[in-house]
């Protein structure tokens, strides 16, 4: 995913479907430097992690 389309989605109202390694996430925040996003599972809130964007995908 590019940082852009990162962005906005974690600025969107409405909740997009994004996965990471086969699970539904909820991007936080976004560094476009350097290419990261802040996720967290949608099941489990507390374990926010840092990924890379190339590792988020976004389902339609």
């Amino acid at each position: 995913m590019n940082a852009m389309r990162a962005q906005e989605i974690a600025n969107s109202p409405v909740m997009a479907i994004v996965m990471l390694n086969g699970e539904r996430v909820y991007i936080q925040h976004v560094d476009g430097d350097n290419e990261t996003a802040r996720v967290y599972p949608l099941d489990d809130p507390s374990n926010e992690q840092n990924v890379h964007l190339s590792d988020l995908v976004e389902h339609e």
